[in-house]
């Protein structure tokens, strides 16, 4: 359950950046590329936050209809996931509000296991009953905590896009991620899950 340091990069990949680029100018085979890369992201980071992948897929492709819309006037500043993930959210917190005006319930099944899956690295090795309290337990965490650790292993940002996304310093973020992961680990010991167990099964 512990973290590790940042992917290769610590922002976009040079072949995300020059695909973006290219996009910039109207090439069409560039922008299916860039969806074809960040859409999985954004769709596994909605499914966990909002337990409805109907409604994951709707802001997925509303959040892209937005950026197709904007993609010609975007210039390039190392910044474009963390701009995509802030629109998802942002859409996916209006639509949810909506909903709790209409008092809308929704199941907590597929956050469960979309969120135990990815905090516990690739899922494979790890036990159903395991996963079942992982999920809970990333269900108890507060949603500030919950969203930090989502973010960071669902989405898939480093630690600078997560500075870049939340506006704050990089070492403030790697203390929240730390003390998040920490109290998930608390959870997960109180439902007599050891840390040794999440890493057999190929945690990150």
């Amino acid at each position: 359950m512990t973290d590790t340091s940042d992917s290769p990069s610590d922002s976009e990949s040079e072949e995300l950046r020059a695909l973006l680029r290219l996009a910039a100018r109207g090439d069409s085979d560039a922008w299916r590329a860039v969806v074809a890369q960040m859409a999985p992201r954004v769709f596994g980071l909605m499914r966990a936050q909002c337990r409805d992948p109907e409604l994951a897929e709707e802001i997925t492709q509303s959040t892209f209809c937005t950026l197709a819309a904007k993609i010609g006037e975007y210039v390039e500043s190392g910044r474009f996931e963390s701009w995509v993930f802030r629109i998802a959210m942002n859409r996916l917190r209006d639509e949810m509000r909506r909903r709790a005006r209409q008092a809308r319930p929704m199941d907590d099944g597929p956050l469960q296991v979309a969120s135990a899956h990815r905090v516990g690295g690739t899922g494979r090795g790890l036990s159903e009953e395991v996963v079942d309290r992982l999920g809970r337990a990333m269900a108890r965490l507060p949603e500030a905590d919950r969203e930090i650790i989502e973010l960071r292993h669902t989405g898939g940002l480093s630690f600078k896009q997560l500075s870049d996304y939340y506006g704050e310093p990089v070492g403030t973020l790697l203390a929240r991620h730390h003390r998040a992961l920490r109290k998930l680990r608390g959870l997960l010991e109180d439902m007599g899950v050891t840390a040794a167990e999440i890493a057999d099964g190929g945690a990150a």
